[in-house]
């Protein structure tokens, strides 16, 4: 098989990397995302694979992007975080200008899936994956399939409702997932704690600008490292609470494993260890079935290029 453009749409970068079958990144480009989205935004992808189909001759490209994907993996139903793109047949547009095939999936998809067939969960039939960042993402294979849904948005688990009448969410609802189990969440029950006691905030206030508001997810990361007492409990409660969203998505999917990805995955088994011990306790028919293994990303932020590379030679 030949080389495949992997393109993943960031919030703040549009990266690109040729990749060969094996899941190797040969070379990457990167360009700052547009913030007007649109036209502008397709034509930055286009330009990102543009730089590097001068250097390796290849074969399709996939893209990789948050928001809804249709079925037929051609078009951009809802891009709530990008402007301009609802809607958009990104197919057809790109193809015109790059005159290759190109297939676009979600981003969680085709993290999972470039996890599956080259990081942590290399070999496995049966995956879940949640990625933690800003909201929550999920992706997932079964029996060696990516799962897409009847409509091309399977997998949309930080919108689940896990608190009724909770905190409204960005889609409208409340009480979703990511309110609670996600990078914001951890910020929020940091800044929460530093509110209600500052004197033991001293140290996590000192990473940022001394206010409240100024306490970062990697200030807690950093903080948590070093014990420090709210940061760690803030990285509990977010874990008590992925675990227990796992436990509930495990009595559906079944899964082997659970790979967790994003940017709070940097804290390691600060917060690994609290979502283990959260599944545990919240597992239905806990003492009759095995656990789902908990593991980390493996490929990082190249997760999403290499996944949907992969797929665009499918």
């Amino acid at each position: 098989m030949g080389l495949s453009i992997g393109v993943d749409v960031g919030g703040t970068k549009v990266l690109g990397g040729v990749v060969d079958d094996s899941g190797k990144l040969l070379k990457s480009a990167r360009k700052d995302t547009p913030r007007e989205g649109g036209a502008a935004l397709t034509q930055t992808i286009a330009d990102v694979a543009q730089e590097l189909m001068h250097d390796f001759s290849v074969e399709s490209v996939g893209v990789s992007a948050a928001g809804f994907v249709s079925s037929d993996r051609k078009t951009m139903l809802a891009t709530p975080n990008i402007s301009g793109w609802n809607g958009v047949d990104l197919d057809f547009e790109l193809t015109t200008l790059l005159g290759l095939p190109v297939v676009i999936e979600n981003d969680a998809n085709a993290a999972v899936w470039g996890e599956v067939k080259f990081g942590a969960a290399r070999g496995k039939q049966n995956v879940l994956m949640i990625t933690v960042g800003t909201g929550i993402g999920g992706g997932i294979v079964a029996n060696g399939e990516l799962h897409r849904g009847a409509f091309g948005i399977a997998a949309e688990i930080g919108h689940m409702r896990v608190v009724p009448d909770g905190l409204l969410c960005g889609c409208g609802a409340r009480g979703c997932f990511e309110q609670y189990g996600s990078g914001s969440a951890l910020v929020r029950f940091a800044r929460e704690s530093a509110k209600a006691n500052p004197t033991a905030a001293q140290y996590l206030l000192s990473l940022g600008d001394g206010s409240i508001a100024g306490i970062s997810g990697g200030a807690i990361t950093k903080a948590a490292s070093t014990g420090d007492e709210i940061a760690l409990n803030a990285f509990s409660t977010l874990g008590d609470w992925l675990g227990a969203g796992i436990a509930t998505l495990s009595v559906v999917l079944d899964p082997e494993c659970v790979v967790i990805g994003g940017g709070v995955i940097d804290a390691g088994d600060i917060l690994l260890s609290p979502i283990r011990k959260s599944l545990e306790k919240y597992m239905p028919f806990a003492n009759m079935h095995p656990f789902p293994e908990i593991i980390p990303a493996l490929l990082g932020n190249e997760a999403g290029l290499v996944g949907a590379a992969d797929l665009a030679r499918m």
